[in-house]
């Protein structure tokens, strides 16, 4: 019986530029810098002067890793980055990537943003096969599978690759001459391209990490294609037809930084009307809006637009804390709400409050926040949510907990409302949310965690490795057979 594999699940940022007449490694470690809510477990840069490929990574935020000084070579003109969190028990210097190997054709480093839901098959396949593996991480399963491949070229190794993973996967991948980025077919995670003033190269999960680098936007890499640049140039590979794309609207709800464009859509446009409509939707009205901020705020400001209440600064953030649902432990997250988050008193006392904030996941969080502002004095506390109730975990690289934790699956909207203190509740409808994103077309998003709707199908997700493996062998006897 194969011993079944915990899941891995990991929310990341990936960077990439190709210029050989800038400090590519600077420029890495800004754009980092600039990703850092995307992860902030660990960090990485690898860069390459031609000839030799050198890494520097390790446990901490950007600046804690690289506090001493930067990977540097001479002469180099290529870099990729990564910044990444975890689940429990991943919590590992050598799961820190970009991750390096060596093999037939040279030598390559690769950053992953993304979740395999067929890791764990692809895992025991080249197990089965002498593959020794390092880290407990899926990204470690594309190296290998690049490495194993007859086939001639880079390009050639990488799209054969593709071809047998399933899930969400944005890639950028460094060898001694070429930057190439990748994003899987459902497009479940952003990718786009930059160009510097002195004709470089950038690749970045958001666009807000350009302009840090004064890189201007010049597209997004498509769902189903690989892009390699080269000698300064880029060329395009599809690797599917486009019609799956399933983007995953919680980029645009929670993750992504406000000022980035994801796909043509601005996520600040996408959350100030979330505010609206929960202002339409819910019809509370009080005597004053506040945030959970920072992810919260925007669509705060926007419920306050629309139902003419006024918005005040009522929660201050410490900004040297992490985001509290990504800590895998309980007693790790109730510290660091109390550590992150202070009610302005002036504020609340004595008010209604409209508290808007982005998402309850396991309900504790919001528990302790309602009691703040009861203790700072607040009257009422409404409480309106800028995403659908939570109701299944994803299985593409957003750790939302195993389906038993999720609050919304267990439990009704009066009996959350009653768990977290609040005197009323409101979540925003999908119907609301998709009208949130006109960019966009509604139905190549991915609502799965609100609607157990999965584009990539769940049982692929499964931990039943066994199971999979079947189910694969099935797939895989029906491809040959030309099915």
């Amino acid at each position: 019986m194969y011993e079944k594999l915990p899941k891995w699940k990991e929310e990341c940022g990936i960077y990439g530029v190709y210029s050989p007449t800038e400090d590519v490694s600077e420029m890495t470690y800004l754009g980092l810098f600039a990703l850092q809510h995307r992860g902030q477990e660990s960090a990485g840069i690898a860069l390459t002067d031609g000839a030799w490929i050198d890494v520097k990574k390790g446990m901490g935020l950007v600046t804690e890793v690289f506090r001493s000084e930067l990977p540097h070579l001479d002469h180099a003109k290529i870099a990729i980055g990564h910044v990444r969190y975890a689940t429990t028990g991943f919590s590992l210097a050598a799961n820190a990537q970009p991750l390096r190997v060596n093999y037939a054709g040279g030598a390559l480093a690769l950053a992953h943003n993304g979740d395999l839901t067929n890791a764990a098959l692809l895992r025991r396949g080249l197990e089965s096969k002498g593959t020794v593996f390092q880290t407990t991480i899926d990204s470690e399963v594309f190296v290998h599978l690049i490495a194993r491949s007859q086939k001639m070229t880079i390009e050639e190794r990488i799209l054969e690759t593709v071809q047998e993973v399933r899930g969400a996967f944005c890639l950028t991948i460094m060898t001694e001459n070429k930057l190439i980025g990748v994003r899987d077919p459902q497009g479940f995670r952003p990718l786009c391209i930059g160009r510097t003033t002195e004709g470089g190269w950038v690749l970045s999960s958001e666009t807000c990490a350009l302009e840090v680098n004064g890189a201007a936007f010049v597209r997004d890499v498509l769902p189903g294609e690989m892009v390699v640049i080269e000698c300064g140039s880029l060329k395009s590979y599809r690797f599917s037809n486009g019609q799956d794309v399933a983007s995953c609207i919680f980029e645009y709800i929670y993750f992504a930084r406000p000022d980035s464009i994801i796909d043509g859509q601005s996520v600040h446009a996408a959350r100030f009307e979330m505010g609206r409509v929960l202002a339409r939707e819910s019809g509370f009205r009080g005597d004053v809006v506040i945030s959970v901020p920072d992810s919260g705020t925007t669509a705060a400001t926007g419920f306050a637009y629309e139902a003419g209440i006024p918005f005040a600064e009522g929660l201050i953030k410490n900004r040297y804390i992490g985001r509290t649902f990504i800590q895998p432990t309980q007693k790790q997250r109730d510290t660091a709400v109390k550590l992150k988050l202070s009610p302005v008193r002036s504020v609340v006392e004595g008010k209604s409050v409209i508290m808007v904030d982005d998402s309850i996941v396991r309900g504790t969080t919001s528990g302790k926040i309602v009691r703040l502002l009861r203790n700072a004095g607040a009257r009422e506390i409404h409480v309106c949510i800028s995403s659908p109730p939570i109701t299944d975990p994803c299985y593409y690289g957003i750790d939302t907990s195993v389906r038993k934790e999720l609050i919304s699956a267990t439990k009704s909207l009066e009996e959350i409302r009653n768990f977290i203190g609040a005197d009323s509740l409101h979540f925003i409808s999908i119907e609301g949310l998709r009208t949130c994103v006109p960019v966009l077309n509604p139905d190549h998003m991915c609502y799965a965690c609100f609607n157990n709707q999965y584009p990539v199908p769940e049982e692929d997700a499964a931990l039943d490795v066994d199971d999979a493996i079947t189910r694969e062998q099935q797939r895989l006897a029906q491809r040959e057979r030309g099915m």
